[in-house]
């Protein structure tokens, strides 16, 4: 037996993706030397996005892992909480765990994803959900997600709340190596709706 030949899929889509999944690599945790080494590398154009990008770029050229695992403590942990609570729950209810995170879960399960054994922290955090449209959108767990299906996932799950907290993100008040990735998200987040809506 032959394997099935992978979905193609569209260049477009394709960097959609890559960049969903950027974004939640880069919120899942300090980047180390390696990926602060790869965000360093990256060149944008002259677009928003694209000078976000070069921004980010500019600040990883400048940035050590030690002062920018010190950076991601203050925005995302503390000593309490952080400055930043990164859950749909949270900036959709004013709570964690609520409602918006049972949903997800009812769409995950319909999506055939799940969370990670050694994850522990709720899935409605803004790191899983962009890896999460990374996966749908290329098929990573299955195949790829229609275009309506993308479009609902997103304004159901991420549409609402993610383009308010990368806009937090860069004018939180400890953001420094993070305000270019709030830019870069936030940005995306409008041309991905503007997409979608015309869509």
């Amino acid at each position: 037996m032959t394997a099935a030949p992978a979905p193609k899929i569209a260049e477009e889509d394709r960097l959609r993706a890559d960049l969903y999944n950027f974004l939640g690599v880069i919120l899942s945790g300090p980047p180390d030397e390696m990926l602060l080494a790869q965000t360093a590398s990256l060149s944008g154009d002259a677009t928003p996005l694209g000078e976000a990008i070069s921004t980010l770029s500019k600040m990883a050229k400048v940035t050590k892992p030690r002062s920018v695992v010190t950076e991601y403590n203050k925005l995302f942990i503390g000593l309490g909480r952080g400055e930043l609570l990164p859950y749909a729950s949270y900036y959709m209810t004013g709570f964690l765990n609520e409602k918006p995170l049972a949903l997800l879960r009812q769409d995950m399960t319909a999506h055939g994803l799940a969370r990670a054994e050694n994850v522990f922290e709720p899935e409605d955090n803004i790191a899983s959900l962009m890896e999460m449209m990374g996966a749908l959108i290329v098929g990573r767990f299955g195949a790829p997600a229609s275009l309506d299906a993308q479009k609902t996932f997103f304004n159901k799950h991420i549409a609402s709340w993610a383009g308010h907290f990368f806009g937090d993100l860069e004018n939180a008040k400890g953001s420094v190596f993070y305000a270019p990735v709030g830019t870069i998200g936030r940005t995306f987040m409008e041309i991905e709706a503007e997409a979608f809506r015309l869509g």
